[in-house]
């Protein structure tokens, strides 16, 4: 008897497409799992998960964990989608849409940064935007830009967010960076610049950009922000001349 083409298919790869198992044990639930390897990854980050680390941590072995989560890509994709959850978008056809793209871009920005695997695996965490936390920011996001008026509301989303997520990636790549160092930012700053001068002092533009941020690193926290806000205005005056007059 010949398969179904159905069935000859492999299966979507995404934790959102299987049906999930019934909990064999009470006390070890997907929720505890994903809580427990969202905290490991904000510790540590990617490469110290391991699904036998995570089983130590929970007092369970790894066949444990794969009863709940069947491999480390649906473990990450469940862990995107429930810091997801923590990114506010306002409700839609508020009076001033700029102020209200710009308040969910920096919300996510601040996950981010809380966060800094997020953006790392967010392009390789499979189907993670199928799941519901991160479809509910998503359809929160359309709502807003079909209220502002784009007529391609899902294109100025991508423009927004690119810029975004970029900016966020980089960022969370610094302050990763710092942590190691065991310093605060503006320790581990003041320690860097002779370097940076000394290396950019053949090149005339980096040197001069470089003696500006020299003079803007007394709170290199705040220089980040401006950096941040500067970009965002950049994109958002673009993006309101595709606007129908």
């Amino acid at each position: 008897m010949s398969r179904s083409k159905t069935t000859d298919k492999n299966p979507i790869p995404s934790v959102w497409a299987r049906e999930q198992r019934r909990a064999d044990q009470p006390a070890l639930s997907r929720e505890a799992i994903v809580r427990e390897a969202i905290a490991m990854l904000d510790a540590d980050g990617i490469e110290a998960l391991s699904m036998r680390k995570l089983g130590a941590r929970l007092n369970a072995g790894a066949t444990s964990l794969y009863r709940h989560v069947a491999t480390k890509d649906e473990l990450m994709e469940l862990a995107v989608d429930e810091v997801a959850a923590e990114i506010h978008v306002p409700p839609a056809g508020g009076p001033d849409w700029r102020a209200a793209v710009t308040e969910a871009a920096g919300s996510f920005r601040t996950t981010a940064l809380r966060h800094p695997w997020l953006t790392l695996v967010l392009g390789q965490a499979g189907l993670a935007y199928l799941g519901p936390n991160y479809m509910t920011f998503s359809e929160r996001l359309a709502a807003l830009f079909t209220a502002a008026g784009f007529p391609e509301p899902s294109r100025a989303i991508d423009a927004v967010f690119s810029f975004v997520i970029g900016m966020s990636t980089t960022e969370a790549a610094w302050l990763t960076t710092v942590a190691r160092a065991g310093e605060t930012e503006s320790e581990f700053v003041a320690r860097l610049l002779p370097t940076a001068r000394q290396v950019s002092a053949g090149y005339d533009h980096l040197a001069a950009a470089e003696a500006t941020t020299a003079a803007q690193a007394v709170d290199p926290a705040r220089l980040r922000d401006d950096k941040f806000a500067y970009g965002l205005e950049v994109v958002l005056d673009g993006l309101a001349l595709r606007l129908p007059k």
